[in-house]
């Protein structure tokens, strides 16, 4: 279960999910200093409400690794999209039913975040060649 395959698949999307952190942060405190804290707060849910669905997918989508789990693989991937889904749809109940958010700058976060591992690979390149 614990091998060097699932261990370089956990590293490379805990090192995503970082960056994807690094940059709503980053973005929510331009946000501020441009628009003011309703933007900025905004921002920022909507950078969390598409980041913790992520970890959670991570740590049950790589579970395991190899060919001899491939079922298991297949399975905790599936299980992982699953439970990412039903996070991210709770999250938005609990965040437009608890906060008050402007629905533009809490959209475009959440859709940047949506977009993040497609553009992480290429900032993230130096960090999966190096070795530990």
């Amino acid at each position: 279960m614990n091998n060097k395959l699932t261990k370089a698949g956990r590293k490379f999307a805990l090192s995503q999910i970082l960056f994807t952190t690094i940059v709503v942060l980053l973005t929510t405190l331009i946000t501020y200093f441009i628009w003011g804290l309703a933007h900025a707060k905004s921002t920022l849910v909507g950078g969390i409400v598409a980041i913790i669905p992520n970890i959670v997918f991570a740590f049950k989508a790589f579970r395991y690794a190899g060919a001899q789990s491939s079922k298991k693989v297949v399975e905790s991937f599936f299980s992982g999209v699953k439970l990412k889904m039903v996070y991210t749809a709770l999250l938005f109940v609990l965040a437009f039913k608890f906060l008050v958010l402007l629905p533009i700058p809490f959209f475009v976060m959440f859709c940047m975040v949506m977009v993040m591992p497609l553009l992480a690979p290429i900032f993230l390149k130096s960090v999966m060649n190096s070795k530990p």
